[in-house]
C-alpha cells in the first residue's frame, strides 16, 4: 500500500469516524474566539511573530528554534529537502510520511522494526554511518512511547535526529517529551496541535531546533506557508495548559475503557498505548474495516504501515459513547 495513505480518506461524510486521531471535543471559547478574530484580519499577510514567541516561552526556548509549520507534515517535507540525507533510517512501524519526503528528495531509506509484541526497538540496530533517523513517539500506529534516555542514545555529531511528538498531547507525563532538549546534537521534535485541539483543517504545527537547523530549514520554505488562523491557533494553545492536561486525562480513561472492552472480544488482540487510538490485530482486518463501513463505521487499516499487514487496524479513541457503538458493532462482526 501507498506511503501516503492517510486515515483522512477513509473517513468520509456520514460515517462516524474512528479513522482520523484527532480528539472530538469542541474547541474551547478562547479558542474559537482568537480563529474569529484572526479571520477578521485576514486581509493581511500573516505575522508569525506572536505564535513563535508563545511556543518559544512554552518551551523555555530562543524564538530562534522555533519554525512554525504548515501541520507537522510540512516539517518533513522542509527537513528532506533541505538536507537530503543520503542514509534515512525510519523506526517502523510509523508514520509514513517521513519517509515518503525522503524519498521523493532522494535519499536511501532503510527501516529498523519495532518488535511486534511489545514494539520497543534496538537502538543498536540503526545503521551507525545513518546521517538521518526519524521516529515517532508516541508511536503511530501502535502507541508506544519511547523513554528519553533510547531516544537520545541515537544522537551522533553527523546525524539529523527527528523525533515526531505529534501526540506527546495525549501522555500524562511531560518529562516523555524532548522539546525542551538543546544539548542533544542533530535534534529536531515535531509538535503538531491538530490532534488535541481539534484542528485537522487549520495546519497548525512547528518544530524545535538549534537556531541553525531552523535557519537551514526555513531558507527552504516557501513565503507565508503559516496562515492566520493557523498563527493565531498555535499562540493561542501555547498558553493553555491546564486544557490539554484535562484533555489528556479524558482520552486516557476513554481509552483505557475502550480498551478493555475490544480485548474480551474473540480473536482480538489490543496492545497499550500512550495516546488518542490504539492498534488492534484481528484474524480478517479487511474484512472487518469492511463491515464495519457497511455499519457506517471508519476505522483505519494498518497494512500501510511497514511491519504490519491486512491483519491489523487502528482505532482512534472517541467519547465514551462513540467508543461502546463501535465495540457493539465488532461484537457483532465477530460473533
Amino acid at each position: 500500500m501507498s506511503l501516503r495513505l492517510h486515515g483522512d480518506t477513509l473517513a468520509r461524510p456520514g460515517l462516524l469516524d474512528f479513522a482520523v486521531n484527532v480528539w472530538p471535543a469542541q474547541r474551547p471559547p478562547m479558542l474559537e474566539d482568537a480563529l474569529e478574530r484572526a479571520l477578521a484580519g485576514s486581509d493581511r499577510y500573516p505575522d508569525e511573530s506572536d505564535a513563535r514567541n508563545a511556543i518559544a516561552a512554552r518551551h523555555g526556548r530562543s524564538a530562534d528554534d522555533v519554525l512554525l509549520t504548515n501541520g507537522a507534515c510540512e516539517a518533513f517535507w522542509l527537513l528532506a529537502h533541505a538536507f537530503r540525507p543520503k542514509l534515512a533510517v525510519c523506526i517502523h512501524p510509523g508514520f509514513t510520511e517521513p519517509e515518503a519526503a525522503l524519498r521523493a528528495a532522494g535519499s536511501e531509506v532503510a527501516h529498523v522494526l519495532r518488535d511486534p509484541e511489545r514494539w520497543r526497538f534496538d537502538p543498536q540496530s540503526v545503521h551507525e554511518e545513518a546521517d538521518c533517523v526519524v521516529l515517532d513517539n508516541p508511536n503511530n500506529p501502535t502507541g508506544t512511547l519511547d523513554s528519553p534516555e533510547t531516544i537520545a542514545s541515537l544522537a551522533r555529531r553527523w546525524r539529523l535526529l527527528v523525533i515526531d511528538e505529534s501526540f506527546i498531547d495525549f501522555v500524562a507525563s511531560e518529562s516523555a517529551s524532548l522539546a525542551d532538549e538543546r544539548d542533544i546534537p542533530g535534534l529536531i521534535v515535531v509538535r503538531s496541535l491538530t490532534k488535541l485541539w481539534s484542528l485537522a483543517g487549520i495546519r497548525a504545527g512547528y518544530l524545535l531546533a538549534s537556531a541553525e537547523i531552523v535557519e537551514r530549514l526555513a531558507a527552504h520554505r516557501q513565503p507565508w506557508s503559516v496562515n492566520t488562523l493557523a498563527c493565531a491557533a498555535i499562540a493561542t494553545c501555547a498558553t493553555d495548559r491546564d486544557r490539554a492536561r484535562r484533555v489528556a486525562a479524558e482520552v486516557t480513561f476513554a481509552r483505557e475503557e475502550l480498551a478493555d472492552a475490544l480485548q474480551l472480544l474473540r480473536g482480538v488482540r489490543v496492545w497499550p498505548s500512550q495516546a488518542n487510538f490504539l492498534l488492534l490485530r484481528v484474524p480478517d482486518g479487511a474484512g472487518l474495516v469492511e463491515a464495519l463501513r457497511e455499519r457506517r463505521i471508519a476505522v483505519r487499516p494498518a497494512a500501510s504501515f511497514p511491519g504490519l499487514d491486512e491483519r491489523y487496524i487502528r482505532v482512534a479513541v472517541r467519547t465514551p459513547d462513540d467508543n461502546a457503538l463501535l465495540v457493539n458493532a465488532i461484537t457483532e462482526i465477530l460473533a
